[in-house]
């Protein structure tokens, strides 16, 4: 897939649950069709491609996959014709018949408008729906080299965007110190230095082996404790390729899988335009409007974090993308009564409505409709004018939004009662 502008966190985050939710899909043999049209594709062609494809459909053994194949097929000719031509970016058709257990199928179907441009036309039929185009976008441009070293150990690790992977630990044979005095002193000093020299030579080899099959990383940096750091990179013990993208050397206090987190908490407060900066900035700004015992900006909660949208008052909306919760409208049938419910996801499947407080106590309400929790507020927030931030629990500061806060808090445009 050529390169394309980034996509914003919302468009992201909106893509990443819509794959979330294609991956739960499971079909008992080869029932779920994905269709990916892309915007030069002709929808007679789409079309013509189908009847064909539903032809060949008609010799499938199984008379139970044979009947459901059929009806995806059919389902997804009918959408098209809803289009006289592909979307902007084209789209992609997920239709089948997913099980649900006891050998029972249920038919689902999912158009998405993806949010970069597809170029390739494919239809395939399986068990699962094809979604590897879809993650393809989601994969992150961001990508920045990270190196530890000392002469004890080297950690070789890969900041991208905001998550901080671990790709090799190794540990060297380097002699300590010791007592001897002498011929021996100046002998042992001397093997020292020859095993420091082999053990640079072992780690850069790797780390250059590692860096030079990523193709689109920005930079590297380098950490350590000592100046072990800067003699590695000042005597060329890397690839002249890598050698040329270290960007900046810091001190850190671990040289193990820790110091990456290490590393890239002090590279972070220097290159400020890293994605990751601009999370632990904003979360520095929250959190230090929560300790004010007077005039405080914090809010969180979801409860106050409503009201103070309601009222106009939220500057920055503070969301952790790892939320996963619905806004549901739950439904009368008999009196048309409303009221609204959040629920977690995991409960979304068994959730059994209520009976209607205003009528007859048998009748059951009903979900009526449902929503992202994330996709709600934001767009409450954007309404207001208020800027929207999602936060990974990729670092300390994430993951205290996420476990201390329930996820929800936001830095306001002025004091104000919530209460």
């Amino acid at each position: 897939m050529p390169a394309m502008a980034e996509l914003t966190q919302r468009q992201k985050y909106d893509l990443k649950r819509q794959i979330e939710e294609l991956k739960t899909c499971k079909g008992k043999h080869t029932e779920l069709i994905s269709l990916y049209v892309p915007p030069t594709k002709q929808i007679s062609d789409v079309v013509a491609y189908l009847k064909n494809e539903f032809s060949q459909s008609q010799n499938i053994k199984s008379k139970t996959t044979r009947k459901n194949v059929l009806s995806a097929i059919e389902s997804i000719m009918s959408r098209l014709r809803q289009f006289r031509n592909p979307p902007e970016n084209g789209v992609i058709f997920f239709v089948g018949h997913k099980s649900v257990g006891s050998d029972q199928t249920d038919m689902v179907a999912y158009v998405v408008e993806p949010p970069m441009p597809i170029t390739t036309f494919l239809y395939r039929c399986d068990s699962l729906f094809y979604t590897e185009l879809l993650d393809q976008m989601l994969t992150e441009k961001e990508i920045y080299g990270l190196f530890l070293l000392d002469r004890r150990e080297c950690t070789i690790g890969m900041l991208r965007g905001d998550r901080v992977d671990l790709l090799k630990y190794m540990t060297s044979q380097v002699p300590g110190k010791h007592g001897r005095g002498g011929q021996s002193q100046r002998r042992f000093e001397r093997l020292t230095e020859i095993a420091a020299h082999e053990w640079f030579v072992r780690c850069g080899e790797k780390a250059s082996e590692i860096f030079l099959t990523e193709g689109n990383m920005k930079g590297i940096f380098v950490g350590g404790s000592g100046p072990t750091k800067q003699y590695f990179v000042a005597e060329g013990f890397l690839h002249h390729e890598i050698q040329n993208k270290v960007l900046e050397v810091f001190d850190t206090g671990y040289t193990d899988e820790f110091g990456l987190k290490e590393l890239v908490a002090a590279a972070a407060e220097t290159m400020t335009d890293l994605k990751i900066s601009k999370e632990k900035k904003v979360m520095k700004r929250f959190l230090s409007e929560v300790t004010k015992t007077e005039k405080s900006l914090a809010a969180y909660g979801e409860q106050q974090i409503r009201r103070a949208l309601q009222m106009g008052v939220v500057d920055t909306l503070v969301l952790s993308e790892e939320l996963r919760q619905y806004r549901i409208t739950i439904r009368c049938p008999s009196c048309d009564y409303r009221e609204q419910r959040t629920i977690s996801e995991e409960i979304l499947p068994d959730f059994e409505p209520s009976k209607c407080p205003t009528c007859d106590t048998s009748v059951s309400m009903e979900v009526e409709k449902k929503i992202d929790v994330i996709d709600e507020l934001s767009e409450l927030a954007e309404q207001t004018g208020a800027s929207v931030e999602l936060i990974s629990r990729n670092s300390e500061e994430g993951d205290s939004l996420y476990r201390a806060f329930d996820g929800i808090a936001a830095i306001l445009r002025y004091p104000v009662d919530l209460f």
